[in-house]
């Protein structure tokens, strides 16, 4: 199924002039609700705002997706509004807000409800989206964009419906000093390790990181009572400036492809015990997937 055959021209306003991103959700509120009128505009909103709480639902490139699941809806309703303006809000980029596209399912999650999701994503993403948006005059032209834009709703939930796209990554002639850099700025505790290509060649771990400091690490457990000192970790501040990626590296990352279903990468995650899988385009490196990936875009919503 096309993703514009699931757009409603009753629920798309593109002339909103609204002064936050909380004024525009209650604006395409009430858009709603003037067509649904036995369903209360204060639910919507609460519901609304209680997803909010969870985490913010901007995205950046001027849109944001504030959604909710609410049994006071029994199906899938995308009330799209559109703020040639642009507003301030709280996105990752700074960038102002242009796009504010509301999604209301029920708790239970309607039938395609992910995909829908990551179908949009696929289109907002696109550079020459928002700028073509911005000079629609009509529902209808929204629509028409759309269609041309040709996205398909997958019928089973994939890996690249849920991944992190543009994941931090780090190059094997990268220091150690590096490496930590990396994982406090970008708050991770894995990352990919890519050529100049793109290539995946291997993943490095906090867990690779103690080990370099502790090389004989198993023969201290045993005799733990017998460390006079962990000197290993003052030798590692030392090098952490020459010390390379490669040469700790795990070079046997566990890899699936975007196209694999979710399932696939969760029970790679269960069963070989990784923090992170890496996810493979054409070979290249295109995204990653974590746990917190499947439970916070697939559990909590």
């Amino acid at each position: 199924m096309k993703l514009s055959k699931i757009f409603d021209p009753d629920l798309i306003k593109t002339d909103m002039t609204a002064i936050s991103k909380e004024d525009a959700v209650e604006q395409l509120a009430d858009l709603f609700c003037k067509k649904y009128l036995n369903i209360s505009k204060n639910d919507i909103l609460k519901a609304v705002i209680e997803r909010e709480k969870l985490g913010n639902t901007c995205i950046g490139r001027g849109i944001a997706f504030p959604h909710a699941r609410t049994d006071i809806v029994n199906g899938l309703f995308i009330i799209f509004g559109i703020i040639p303006g642009g507003i301030q809000a709280d996105t990752p980029d700074h960038k102002p807000l242009h796009i504010i596209i509301l999604l209301l399912t029920p708790r239970n999650i309607s039938k395609n409800y992910l995909q829908i999701l990551s179908g949009l994503a696929s289109f907002v993403r696109q550079p020459e989206t928002l700028p073509t948006i911005l000079t629609v005059k009509a529902p209808e032209e929204l629509i028409d964009i759309i269609d041309k834009a040709d996205i398909r709703i997958k019928k089973v939930l994939t890996v690249g419906d849920v991944m992190t796209l543009d994941p931090a990554t780090v190059t094997p002639d990268k220091t150690l000093k590096d490496v930590a850099n990396i994982f406090f700025r970008n708050k991770v505790t894995c990352l990919p390790v890519v050529d100049e290509n793109n290539r995946l060649v291997g993943e490095i771990t906090e867990a690779e990181l103690l080990k370099y400091a502790l090389p004989n690490y198993k023969s201290f457990i045993a005799n733990v009572a017998n460390i006079p000192e962990i000197e290993s970790f003052e030798e590692l501040l030392h090098k952490e400036h020459s010390a390379v990626v490669s040469n700790f590296m795990n070079k046997n990352p566990v890899i699936v492809d975007i196209n694999a279903p979710v399932v696939e990468a969760a029970a790679l995650m269960l069963f070989k015990k990784a923090q992170m899988v890496s996810v493979l385009d054409n070979e290249k490196l295109t995204g990653v997937i974590t746990k917190t990936d499947i439970v916070s875009k697939i559990i909590r919503g």
